[in-house]
């Protein structure tokens, strides 16, 4: 990787830290300098508008999650209906334990995005994939029409995350209890006496 990439994907994970702790305002060049520890206009070198700064850390935000999909074998190759449910609980986990900052990121984009229509074209090819490895999941526990399924599924695993992020912890799913829904939400995809959506 040269030093221009990884000076670019410092800035970018800078950007999306930033973000989560200081909201869409707070995103500035030198906001992101700092955060990053780097030379002051370093930010605006590499991403001279917030319109690049903003895609930058979109992809980064893409590239993140693809690659922590792709170490959860159950989701993206061959694996029972338990697999597949157990890995996108521990995946849920993950992302509101661990990667809380980037989705919290990731929520304050998506609320810009219908203002942005770059930003909201940015925000839907990322979403694409995501649906994609779903499309590729449901099929894999063998739903009639995977496709079809996999938008519901994906808002469905949205509104998991929202909730495991901002509810209070009485109304915040237990790590068993994410796993029966799960389970449940698959066998429900899967079961082909269910209309299609």
């Amino acid at each position: 990787m040269t030093h221009t990439t990884l000076r670019r994907q410092r800035l970018a994970d800078a950007a999306i830290s930033t973000l989560a702790r200081s909201g869409m305002r707070g995103l500035t060049h030198r906001a992101v300098d700092q955060t990053a520890e780097v030379p002051a206009g370093s930010c605006s070198y590499y991403f001279r508008t917030r319109r690049e700064l903003l895609q930058a850390a979109v992809e980064r935000l893409a590239e993140l999650d693809i690659a922590e999909i792709d170490e959860r074998p159950a989701l993206t190759g061959p694996a029972s209906i338990a697999q597949i449910a157990e890995a996108t609980a521990g995946l849920v986990e993950h992302w509101t334990t661990a990667g809380r900052e980037r989705m919290l990121a990731r929520y304050e984009l998506a609320l810009e995005a219908p203002r942005r229509p770059e930003l909201y074209a940015a925000l839907h090819a990322a979403g694409s994939r995501h649906r994609a490895v779903a499309e590729n999941m449901l099929a894999t526990a063998g739903a009639a029409a995977p496709a079809a399924h996999a938008n519901a599924f994906v808002a469905f695993l949205d509104g998991i995350l929202f909730n495991q992020l901002t509810a209070a912890a009485p109304h915040r799913l237990t790590p068993e209890q994410l796993r029966r829904t799960l389970l449940s939400l698959i066998h429900a995809c899967a079961d082909r006496t269910i209309p299609d959506p």
